[in-house]
């Protein structure tokens, strides 16, 4: 079979990275200055505004001077640049600043660099977009005061394994996977999840990705009997089996992970088809936060809303202060009332709640199933 010449995935990109027609916007912002009256409540937001990643930090700048502005916090701002030496600069910056809490970091090698300074200073971080496991996961060995808005990288394994062998109990089911270390982690992740239910799949298989047509393996399937389909792959692979599936005149339910959510390929997914992803942060975000946003100008994409998110946070924990509870203690203990819903923090500091969710698609966009 002949591989396709082109292929599309979003694999490994944040949520920001998805959106970015309406960058110009979210940049016109950087010059929005804090108003003259705005409370001395000091916060330090980093992000990287300039390089290749400044369209996203425009937006985080965007967001989090939208969320001052209303609740007349003063910001520091610092440009890391996304990188390790941007990183150690931002923190000595926000040292000498004298800020509280410091609320951004996109990237992992940036938080990095910047921790032990912020560690010794005794600042908490709240970052937006670093999913690496090991931030928190060290939390005891490193003593980094970091919180984590955004999700972690195992999130989407763990959310897989709850949700797939639990709606599935019953049905005949099968798991596939592309080779890739992506795919095998994601389709083991719910075969282990499965084992635990005493659920054993139908048919287990490392598939070829990047053809033209999956109809063998549609014949596998079908001969094995699996009436769904867990894939450890991307989009277009799992459009092009559902296709062949039909072809064989097949009711094959087909699941995946958020790679799915990659720009549309030649051959569209099958209507039914699951994912397992993250909700759109503009989908459930506040109506006032959104109308304060538009009103503004600001397109409510990317890290926009989780950076509205962490000042409100922010501006929360540092006027719960007490000398009783400094205010890593309260970023800790409380749950916070934000644009994005009510938001509480583990003991290692990522969100208590795993925020991916399951959806379906109509067969035009992926809804989440309540």
């Amino acid at each position: 079979m002949a591989k396709r010449s082109t292929k599309t995935t979003s694999r490994t990109a944040a949520p920001g990275c998805r959106v970015i027609a309406s960058g110009l916007l979210v940049l016109a912002t950087l010059l929005a200055p804090v108003p003259a009256g705005a409370a001395e409540l000091a916060i330090g937001v980093t992000a990287p505004l300039s390089g290749t990643s400044a369209l996203l930090g425009g937006q985080v700048h965007a967001g989090a001077t939208a969320a001052a502005e209303t609740l007349a916090a003063r910001l520091e701002i610092a440009d890391d640049a996304c990188t390790a030496e941007g990183g150690a600069a931002a923190a000595r910056q926000f040292v000498a600043a004298k800020v509280k809490i410091v609320v951004g970091f996109l990237c992992t090698e940036t938080l990095e660099a910047a921790m032990p300074v912020l560690k010794d200073a005794g600042i908490p971080v709240i970052t937006i977009g670093v999913r690496t496991d090991s931030i928190t996961d060290r939390r005891d060995k490193t003593g980094w005061p970091v919180f984590r808005l955004g999700p972690r990288a195992d999130g989407e394994q763990k959310a897989a394994g709850e949700i797939i062998p639990a709606l599935w109990q019953k049905e005949l089911f099968a798991l596939i996977d592309d080779g890739t270390i992506y795919g095998r982690e994601l389709a083991e992740s719910v075969r282990a999840a499965a084992e635990t239910r005493a659920l054993k799949p139908v048919f287990v298989d490392t598939f070829r990705p990047e053809l033209d047509n999956q109809v063998g393996l549609a014949g596998r399937l079908r001969k094995a009997g699996a009436t769904h389909v867990f894939v450890g792959g991307d989009r277009d692979d799992v459009a092009i089996l559902g296709r062949d599936a039909k072809g064989l005149g097949m009711e094959l339910t087909a699941a995946g992970g958020e790679a799915l959510r990659a720009a549309v390929g030649d051959v569209p997914l099958q209507p039914g088809t699951l994912m397992i992803g993250l909700p759109e942060p503009a989908a459930s975000a506040s109506p006032k936060v959104l109308a304060a946003l538009k009103q503004r100008e600001i397109v409510a994409e990317g890290y926009v809303l989780p950076a509205y998110a962490a000042v409100e946070i922010a501006v929360a924990a540092l006027a719960g202060e007490s000398s009783s509870q400094p205010v890593l203690d309260v970023l800790g203990a409380r749950e916070f009332q934000t644009a994005l819903g009510k938001i509480r923090f583990d003991a290692k500091g990522d969100l208590a709640e795993n925020p991916y969710r399951l959806f379906r698609y109509d067969g035009i966009k992926f809804a989440e199933v309540k």
